[in-house]
Parts: structure tokens; C-alpha cells; sequence
């Protein structure tokens, strides 16, 4: 079946080459310079008492063809939607001979009048038409049949996940309704952007290469420079640059960019992907909490009108205030459990009696991250602040002002998914540098994600960074969740997907 498949590709494929050589030995240009496009589907359609009998000129790709003799209807589909045409041959001559080899994908440019259909469509009567491209591929288009009993019945959809992930430019194409997802992100990150200058924040750029990566726990992409001779690594945050402005005079500055780790690919993890990070001085996490529920709520209210979503059949406010809990406390109600005086085998036989076995030497702080995962996580439905992280999983926060082994850090869930984490920054390089020295054996004991010691961040600390509030948001998940994607596969436009066989 699926050799047949592909003998008929093939054949549709040879079919339209000869078409190709058909319209150049008629004089046709298959692949047109430019078209002069003045009106579109939508405002043409939404605006018809305004466009009735006027002269438009519209473009777009041929997604349904009726021919009919010397008549024939086709519907071609534009940024904006899908709009009928009506074509005689008395009044568009030879193009209609042109017409005739061109096929669903083929993109054309139409100029005529806008009438309606004696069925009430809305259509645009050719007096010219002109082949923009011809496509040399089928498109995948869906087809629909009633049975006999009047259900429809659609086939030959193009629904293959991966298939739809690899070729994008396809699933655009096919299936609109997707480009409405990357326009919805495309607001919300405007949105983001206009809301932290309305606030007096700066926008600026740091590298992307660097040779020291910090400011996370993860594995870097390495790279080499040739002119150099040096190992470089692709950034897997911004924040010990962005912090280090701020040691230079800035008082709010923010980067929306790529960053990218070395890990796993799932639902909420991509190694290439888009992070906003803010550091604002003189501030701490608690207004930071405050600031990041206002501007949640605004881009809801600018870019949706609402700040109530329904997400994967839940109902979901992103209204402020936010609901605030203490990781220390959830987890000792949770499973009795103090997990500041807990020693590493406490926490693995906890997460043993969750059917979970952890041996080898793994760090207190990834343990009681497992288990805060394992038992609250999922349960923050939402949108909630988790506060109160133990100083072992937080080596660039400050410690907390009043709780010992702790630090000032948030971490924003909804749906059980982290969306954004937060700092009242670390300041004292003293404490810094024993931080990263701690992370420095961390990494000897096996852990590939510690943090390296960064010689020159501790120096530009020595010479004075004020009190300073650290965000970083996950803007591919906070738009998974306002569009109600599954995967952050569906808000990334050109995922990284494994090689084909």
C-alpha cells in the first residue's frame, strides 16, 4: 500500500512538471516577478454592502477548483481566509487556457469585482488572471464526502504530528487554524515587550556565546572558535549578564532571546527556546510577585480581552492576586517530612515509598526537587507562587531575611507546569563565590548541571551590585498555556525534531 502510495505521488508529481513545460510552451511564466495585492479575503467578505461592484485585487494559494467548460469556480486562500472567484473564458482569454493546467496550490493573482453568488457567497468575478507559482507537489488537502446517510467524511487529512512539525510551511498551509496560534504569540510578546517599557525597563542584548555558561542548572552546547582556539558554549541563560549591567548603573533591564540546553525533549522542553529575563535593582521577590501578576494579567487583557481561559478542560484565572504556599511547609504536610534537617537517605527512602529509586550520589537539592515534583506539583492548577526553596537548589538567590536554609525565591506554576522563577538576587560576593565553590563540588561528585565558577561575575559583585529583584519566564510555556497547546512543539514554529530514517 504504501509503494502504491508513492507510485502515485510520483505520478501526480510528474503530471504537474509536464503541466509546467505545457504553460512555457504557451508563453505563461510559471513563476511570476510580483502582483499588485490591494484587498484581502477578510476585508472584502466582512465588508461587502462596502466592496459590492468595486474593482479589488486579491492573491493566494488555489485550495478548491470547479471547472466547468468556458466557466469555472476556484477558491483561493490569502493570509486573512479563503474567498471564491468566478472565471469565464470570454473575459479573461488566453489566461484561461492557463488556468486549465494549473492545479489546488498553484498561487494566483486575480484582479475583478466583488458580487455575490446567486447562493449569497461572497466571490470575486475575474477580468484577469495571472499564475503567480506553480506548485510542483500535491498539497495534502482534505477531501469530504457525505455518505449515504449524510455523515461527512474527511480524508486524506494532513494530522501526522511529526510530519505537521517538519514541514511547517505545510500545516500552515492546510490547516489556517495554525498560523492563528504563532499570530496569538507573536501579540503575546509584543505585549510583554510594551508592557516592561511602559514600566521603564531597556531592552538589551548580551551574548549568546560564551565562555563561561551560568545562571542555571544545565547542560550547555559546546562549540569551538577557530580564530580563538577556544571552547565557546551556547548560552543557557542571560542572567549573569544582565546582572552584571546592573553592577554598571542600569536600574531595569530586560532581554527577550533564545537560549539553549543540552537536555531531553518532551512536552515542555525544547533544546532551542525563548526566555524573557528581567532584573529590576532596589526591588525584591515580593514586589517581583506583584509585578509578575500584573503583567500576566495584562497581556490576557490586551491580547484576549479576558484573563479567564479554559486549558485542557480546566477552567484557569490569571486575575491577581495569585495564591502564595511554602515548598517547606506543602512537603511537611504532604508527607511529614522536614526537609531542611532531612538528610539525603531520608529524602531517597521518601521518594522509595512514592515506587521511586534513587541511588548513587545525587545532591540534597535535586532530591527534594523530585519530590516536590512528585507530590505537589501537579496539583497547583492555578496560577500559584511556590516559595520558601531550600539554599541547596538556589545558588544564585539570596537567603532568606528571616528563615534559616532557605532562600528568597519564587517559582510560578499553573497546571503544574513552571512557568517563571525568581530571585531576590545574591549581592554578597563573599557568599557568591562559596555558592559556586559548593556547586564546584557538586559538579566533581558527578553533577553535569552545577554551576562553574565564574571569576569575572565575582569581581564586577566586588565592585558594588545594589539590592536586586532576578525574573526569568518561560515565554514558550506561558504561551502553551494561553493558547491551549499541548506541546510547546505547537508554539515553536521549527522545533528540533530527531533526523528521518
Amino acid at each position: 500500500m504504501e509503494q502504491q502510495n508513492q507510485q502515485d505521488l510520483n505520478d501526480l508529481i510528474k503530471r504537474r512538471y509536464e503541466e509546467l513545460e505545457e504553460l512555457r510552451n504557451k508563453n505563461f511564466e510559471p513563476f511570476a516577478y510580483s502582483f499588485d495585492v490591494n484587498n484581502n479575503s477578510a476585508e472584502i467578505k466582512n465588508n461587502f454592502d462596502k466592496y459590492e461592484s468595486k474593482d479589488v485585487s486579491v492573491a493566494g494559494r488555489l485550495m478548491a477548483l470547479r471547472r466547468m467548460g468556458k466557466a469555472s469556480f476556484a477558491t483561493i486562500q490569502d493570509n486573512n481566509g479563503r474567498i471564491q472567484i468566478y472565471l469565464r473564458k470570454d473575459e479573461i482569454g488566453e489566461s484561461y487556457d492557463a488556468f486549465k493546467l494549473m492545479d489546488i496550490g498553484d498561487i494566483i493573482g486575480v484582479e475583478g469585482f466583488v458580487f455575490k453568488t446567486r447562493t449569497g457567497e461572497t466571490s470575486v468575478h475575474a477580468k484577469s488572471l495571472t499564475l503567480l507559482s506553480k506548485t510542483l507537489r500535491p498539497l495534502p488537502v482534505a477531501k469530504e464526502v457525505v455518505d449515504e446517510n449524510g455523515n461527512k467524511i474527511v480524508y486524506d487529512q494532513f494530522v501526522d504530528k511529526e510530519l505537521r512539525y517538519r514541514q511547517r510551511y505545510l500545516d500552515l498551509v492546510v490547516n489556517p487554524e495554525v498560523k492563528d496560534v504563532f499570530i496569538k504569540r507573536s501579540k503575546i510578546v509584543k505585549q510583554l515587550r510594551d508592557f516592561l517599557d511602559d514600566n521603564g525597563m531597556l531592552e538589551v542584548e548580551t551574548p549568546v556565546l560564551q565562555a563561561l555558561y551560568g545562571g542555571a542548572a544545565a547542560r550547555p552546547f559546546v562549540t569551538h572558535h577557530n580564530t580563538l582556539d577556544m571552547q565557546l558554549y551556547l548560552r543557557i541563560a542571560d542572567e549573569l549578564y544582565l546582572k552584571r549591567l546592573i553592577v554598571g548603573g542600569f536600574e531595569g533591564v530586560y532581554e527577550i532571546a533564545k537560549d539553549f540546553r543540552n537536555e531531553g525533549i518532551d512536552k515542555t522542553h525544547n533544546p532551542e527556546f525563548t526566555m524573557l529575563e528581567l532584573y529590576v535593582a532596589y526591588k525584591d521577590y515580593n514586589w517581583m510577585m506583584d509585578f509578575v501578576e500584573k503583567m500576566v494579567q495584562n497581556v490576557c487583557e490586551k491580547v484576549f480581552g479576558k484573563v479567564e481561559f479554559e486549558i485542557e478542560g480546566k477552567n484557569v484565572s490569571f486575575a491577581s492576586p495569585w495564591k502564595r504556599i511554602s515548598m517547606v511547609d506543602e512537603l511537611k504536610n504532604k508527607t511529614g517530612l522536614d526537609i531542611l534537617a532531612a538528610t539525603t537517605d531520608d529524602l531517597k527512602q521518601e521518594l522509595k515509598k512514592l515506587g521511586i529509586d534513587i541511588k548513587g550520589n545525587v545532591s540534597k537539592g535535586k532530591l527534594i526537587d523530585e519530590l516536590f515534583e512528585e507530590t505537589i506539583q501537579s496539583e497547583l492548577i492555578q496560577p500559584t507562587f511556590v516559595v520558601d526553596y531550600p539554599l541547596e537548589i538556589s545558588p544564585l538567590a539570596k537567603k532568606h531575611r528571616e528563615k534559616e536554609g532557605i532562600v528568597e525565591r519564587f517559582e510560578g506554576f499553573v497546571l503544574g507546569r513552571e512557568i517563571c522563577n525568581a530571585f531576590s538576587e545574591l549581592i554578597d560576593p563573599i557568599d557568591q563565590r562559596e555558592r559556586f565553590e559548593a556547586q564546584t563540588k557538586a559538579r566533581e561528585g558527578g553533577d553535569e548541571e552545577a554551576h562553574q565558577i565564574d571569576e569575572d561575575f565575582i569581581k564586577a559583585l566586588e565592585y558594588g551590585m545594589p539590592p536586586t529583584a532576578g525574573l526569568g519566564i518561560g515565554v514558550d510555556r506561558l504561551v502553551m498555556l494561553l493558547t491551549n497547546q499541548p506541546s510547546i512543539r505547537d508554539v515553536i514554529l521549527f522545533p528540533h525534531m530527531r533526523p528521518e530514517k
